[in-house]
């Protein structure tokens, strides 16, 4: 990967904040926007690490984070990254990995806007409190149980 950016996708209101997405009446999702080398990692293999970091079976929201802003989603900006990842979806639906539907959803790509620098690279900036949230919040044992990790 080259560069990732924490932000909000898809609301319609410009320049949004933590404070207004927070508040779940804009529609917008906390959001990774991730520029890549497609000649180092392709597309479909981001899509097998993005579905070992969620629980694509919660609707509501993600762990203990729940509301329409921590609603699972994969924004896609062409119609071939949309084949793929309904492609890699359907691959996990029939992997036997999880006993529920798969209920992330696969959207056409909105306005990103970056969230405030205190969100950027937040696991590095607060890592004591990063860990302890992954593990509080069931992340950690989610991934082991489904993963092995």
């Amino acid at each position: 990967m080259i560069k990732t950016v924490v932000g909000y996708c898809g609301g319609t209101e410009p320049n949004p904040t933590y404070e207004l997405v927070s508040s779940e009446k804009t529609g917008y999702r906390e959001s990774i926007e991730i520029t890549y080398d497609p000649a180092k990692i392709s597309y479909d293999q981001l899509l097998d690490i993005y579905w070992r970091q969620i629980d694509p079976t919660q609707a509501d929201g993600q762990f203990t984070d729940i509301g329409p802003s921590y609603r699972a989603a994969i924004f896609y900006g062409n119609d071939e990254e949309k084949k793929i990842a309904e492609a890699s979806k359907e691959k996990l639906a029939h992997s036997g990995k999880f006993n529920k539907p798969i209920v992330t959803e696969i959207l056409p790509a909105m306005k990103f806007y970056p969230a405030e620098a205190y969100h950027q690279k937040y696991y590095q900036q607060n890592p004591e409190h990063f860990e302890a949230f992954e593990e509080g919040s069931g992340r950690v044992s989610f991934k082991k149980k489904t993963w092995n990790e």
